[in-house]
């Protein structure tokens, strides 16, 4: 049990930062018997800022003079605060706010920390996660009720067109997950559905339909039976050729090796077809993949699809299955999706993630992300942009070239 009545002393170091620095004050005073009682350490843009708690009994008054020298002999500039006791604990209510813009403008900042002080939590540390492509800084928060600070922060961020998503901190920010993305507009960039129907001559008529079911406007199972049978005739080789076509998004790739070198079960849920998702799946290393069947005779496609529809249910009821057969609570689950029929889904999940999504989706998605890179995903958990390129140079995976920043 800590001395809550023992005399400590705070100690801020701050200046140019450059190697040796904090061993230099810790060879210091360790020859006064300092105890170490707290410690934290930033650099930023080459300034550091070294921050100790510590307590030496009786040699309080020589650990102040050994603290002031160093610092004068490194040109550092020192400020000692005496008092007594450990640090406070943190409140209970802690939350992780992660906040990604591109740019992440003062303005922005200055509201989100207005309202996390205005719902009565505090704001304990602040990190960088990226700069770039996007500007990504976690808050580390407590004393906050987190599904009504979600709320309060979803204003902040459609004023101030930020992305903001907030979690349960502390244990329940740490651990295995599953994930579950929908394929079409999120892993991909393209719609299934749109280039069979080319083959066809009929692409933008089923394109207005696809975008009306995203929308909400109409019934999705209703919608892709329509829109199938517009594809009655063709070949089954078509499918060969939509699948050389088909683009992954952005960040897809980075995004699943990543997930996959942490242990996550990562899954794909679509409205569209196995006949191509399982390839992508394949490709990706992906664990597990659901969607609609097309039926086939001959070599031909009939128009028709076999078995039950994948639709907003059957989305949701997949990601539950998935979850059960990883032993993983859907506390633990992260579900990714664009479309009207992935609600379900993302309401199902821990967190939802609505994805350049459809307005209908980024009101009742958990938090939204609106810059066209699905690795930012990795953000919202708390990934680091150095950890994943360090882990990539370690197996030799080629780091992509930075993107040319949007002016």
């Amino acid at each position: 049990m800590p001395d809550l009545t023992a005399q400590t002393l705070l100690v801020t170091i701050s200046g140019e930062d450059r190697p040796g620095v904090t061993s230099t004050f810790f060879d210091a005073i360790a020859d006064v018997g300092a105890e170490v009682l707290d410690l934290e350490q930033v650099v930023v843009r080459g300034h550091l800022t070294l921050a100790m708690l510590l307590t030496a009994g009786e040699g309080h008054e020589r650990l102040r003079t050994v603290l002031t020298t160093v610092g004068r002999d490194l040109d550092l500039k020192v400020k000692l605060k005496s008092g007594t006791g450990d640090s406070r604990n943190r409140r209970s209510g802690r939350a992780a706010v992660v906040v990604l813009g591109a740019p992440l403008r003062a303005s922005g900042v200055a509201a989100i920390t207005a309202r996390i002080a205005s719902h009565g939590a505090n704001i304990d540390r602040i990190r960088r996660l990226s700069r770039y492509p996007v500007t990504t800084v976690e808050l580390d928060v407590s004393g906050a009720d987190v599904d009504r600070l979600r709320r309060e922060l979803a204003m902040e961020s459609s004023v101030h067109g930020l992305d903001i998503a907030v979690a349960a901190g502390g244990l329940a920010r740490r651990g295995r997950r599953l994930v579950v993305m929908d394929v079409d507009s999120t892993l991909i960039q393209d719609e299934v559905i749109e280039l069979l129907a080319s083959h066809a001559g009929r692409e933008a008529e089923v394109a207005a339909v696809t975008a009306a079911a995203m929308r909400g406007e109409l019934d999705f199972a209703d919608s892709l039976r329509e829109r199938v049978a517009a594809l009655e005739g063709l070949p089954a080789s078509v499918l060969d050729d939509v699948r050389a076509a088909v683009q992954f998004t952005p960040g897809a790739r980075t995004l699943v090796r990543t997930l996959k070198r942490l242990g996550f079960t990562v899954a794909i849920v679509s409205g569209g077809f196995i006949e191509i998702v399982e390839d992508l799946a394949r490709e990706l290393g992906i664990d597990h993949a659901h969607a609609n069947r097309l039926e086939v005779r001959d070599g031909i496609l009939t128009g028709r699809l076999v078995g039950d529809i994948v639709d907003r249910a059957g989305k949701a009821d997949a990601l539950r299955r998935f979850a059960a057969e990883a032993g993983l609570p859907l506390s633990r689950t992260v579900a990714i999706g664009d479309g009207a029929n992935d609600l379900d889904m993302l309401q199902a999940a821990g967190l939802g993630v609505a994805f350049n999504a459809k307005p209908v989706v980024r009101e009742q998605a958990d938090t939204a992300v609106n810059v066209p890179y699905l690795d930012a995903v990795l953000y919202l958990l708390g990934i680091t942009r150095e950890e994943i390129e360090e882990a990539d140079e370690a197996d030799g995976t080629p780091t992509p070239a930075p993107p040319i920043p949007t002016p």
